[in-house]
């Protein structure tokens, strides 16, 4: 009976985690993409908008642990190919988001079968910065 009720548990919390980082990349391109910054630059400020939007699911906490993962990658708009250092997040380029997090089974039934791994992705094109001026990253 233990083993049910956990499982009539693990399976929606499963849903609510893969939504809560959908969610959370979703966001944080939707804040890329207006070009704000903050004191660290315009890449931890992407990431504090992930964080919060994640629910504790994406932490530094969780990152240093191994058992979550977050990245920012820039690409051109025209070749698609990666860019990066000084302007990589110049308008026109498209502003990639990737984050994931792993999970263990509650029930004891599934236990042996391993860890979950939610992935989730967002991108979107880069608008052009506030009074032209690129923010660092």
């Amino acid at each position: 009976m233990m083993a049910l009720f956990f499982a009539m548990i693990d399976f929606p919390f499963a849903l609510y985690i893969q939504n809560t980082i959908r969610e959370g990349a979703r966001e944080g391109v939707r804040f890329a993409i207006t070009q704000q910054t903050g004191a660290g630059g315009q890449d931890a400020a992407i990431k504090a908008v992930v964080e919060s939007y994640s629910q504790g699911f994406i932490s530094d906490a969780a990152i240093a642990a191994g058992t979550a993962t977050f990245t920012i990658n820039y690409y051109s708009g025209t070749t698609l190919a990666l860019v990066t250092g000084t302007g990589s997040n110049g308008e026109g380029n498209i502003c990639v988001i990737t984050a994931s997090v792993q999970h263990s089974w509650m029930a004891p039934v599934w236990r042996s079968a391993g860890i979950l791994s939610f992935n989730a992705s967002s991108s979107d094109v880069m608008e052009a910065p506030p009074l032209g001026v690129l923010p660092s990253r």
